[in-house]
């Protein structure tokens, strides 16, 4: 079992200069201007190490898993299998078998929506959200209570972007059978306090599911600490591949819930009156996978612990503070949100300048930042705005990224004013 990550452990100082050799696309130009990456949130670059195991597998590895007995096949699948292994120690699960493959975080969420949904979820249930999720979870959610009459109820947010914990407590009933809730808000940064929310719905009976999209890349995830049921995440958002991801479930969860998916690979036996199936994680992984991007996810995890998770953790703590204090310096620019603790994402508005003109002028100065409702329309309706400008940060950017975006937002405000 891998050990706990609970432990105090001083992190060593993060060298951002040298980390940016890592990453060759940080090196290019935009219109003749050097490239500042601040969409972090939406998908971060992968360091040399992720481009050459992405090469490395189909030079050396490429065969089907699970199937062939010769020598390419059973290479893959020792590496695919070890980087289950990987997952598993990144979150701290128990056991490699609460790990499942998936296209990423939104396929993990349909999956338990469809496949746990369907085993738990009926007419007059209530399924219980946030106001701050992504789009990925709340459709599929509201997708399930279509098919079989439950509700979803939403946690309210304050104006700073932090949820109302009176309120989710009230929302808690006999009738609430499932908890999806983001860890961190992708719009606005705000940390939810999991670990207290998934102790008050546990000690009513309910299972939660987290979403880790936004937190997998800047903090340490103890899921046995936290006692999530579902966590998941997507290997874009930290440094590794698109179309692969991960869910991880409590073993007693996964072997309770249906196939999501019928095909090869997932099945014990197969007779034309009957079908059985393997134990989880096989049960939900049918046909052939995504085996480079595991493989390669396997790569990136490999990549955040060389540079140090809390290292990671704590630096671009330190840029997010000098992000904050910079841009409130910006006459005529307000923060969206002031939550009591954030992480990764800055939402910001810059007096009657759309974001999306924000956006497309900050890109002719090679500033790489993300305009719009950032997959979270009810949120944007909530805050009473049509969308945002959204910088999000990763390791590799550095004060001076942050001031370059600084600077450019004050000559957009002297064209527009």
């Amino acid at each position: 079992m891998p050990q706990s990550k609970t432990d105090s452990i001083i992190p060593f100082p993060l060298n951002v200069e040298t980390v940016r050799h890592d990453f060759p696309i940080l090196n290019i130009n935009v219109d003749d201007k050097p490239l500042v990456y601040l969409d972090n949130a939406a998908s971060t670059q992968k360091p040399q190490m992720v481009i050459d195991a992405i090469q490395h597998y189909y030079t050396s590895q490429n065969a089907n898993i699970h199937r062939g007995v010769h020598y390419l096949s059973q290479k893959a699948t020792d590496a695919y299998e070890e980087a289950r292994r990987k997952t598993a120690r990144f979150i701290n699960a128990d056991s490699e078998d609460e790990i499942v493959f998936v296209r990423g975080t939104t396929e993990a969420i349909n999956l338990v929506a469809t496949s746990w949904g369907s085993r738990y979820i009926f007419e007059g249930d209530e399924i219980l959200i946030s106001h701050l999720e992504h789009h990925a979870n709340i459709v599929p959610w509201q997708m399930l209570c279509e098919r079989v009459g439950a509700t979803l109820k939403v946690i309210p947010i304050d104006d700073d972007g932090d949820l109302d914990l009176v309120a989710y407590e009230k929302l808690l009933t006999d009738k609430t059978r499932i908890v999806a809730i983001g860890h961190v808000s992708n719009a606005l940064g705000t940390v939810n306090p999991i670990k207290e929310m998934i102790k008050t719905a546990h000690s009513r009976g309910i299972p939660v599911l987290v979403d880790g999209a936004q937190s997998a890349p800047h903090f340490l995830i103890d899921v046995q600490d936290l006692d999530c049921d579902f966590y998941i995440a997507s290997a874009h958002k930290f440094y590794g591949p698109t179309g692969i991801g991960f869910l991880y479930g409590k073993a007693h969860q996964l072997d309770a819930m249906p196939p999501y998916q019928g095909g090869g690979d997932m099945i014990q036996t197969v007779t034309f009156e009957k079908t059985t199936y393997k134990k989880a994680p096989d049960r939900f992984e049918a046909g052939t996978p995504n085996i480079a991007g595991a493989i390669v996810m396997g790569t990136a995890i490999d990549y955040m612990e060389q540079i140090g998770r809390e290292s990671i953790a704590t630096y671009e703590q330190e840029l997010l503070t000098y992000a904050r204090e910079r841009l409130q310096k910006i006459e005529g620019l307000s923060l969206i949100g002031n939550p009591k603790e954030q992480a990764g994402a800055i939402s910001f508005a810059l007096d009657s300048v759309h974001p999306h003109d924000i956006g497309t002028i900050l890109d002719k100065k090679g500033i790489a930042i993300r305009a719009g409702h950032h997959c979270a329309q009810p949120l944007m309706k909530r805050l009473g705005v049509p969308a945002t400008a959204r910088a999000s940060f990763a390791f590799y950017n550095t004060k001076e990224e942050i001031d370059s975006l600084g600077l450019a937002l004050e000559k957009i405000r002297a064209l527009f004013i």
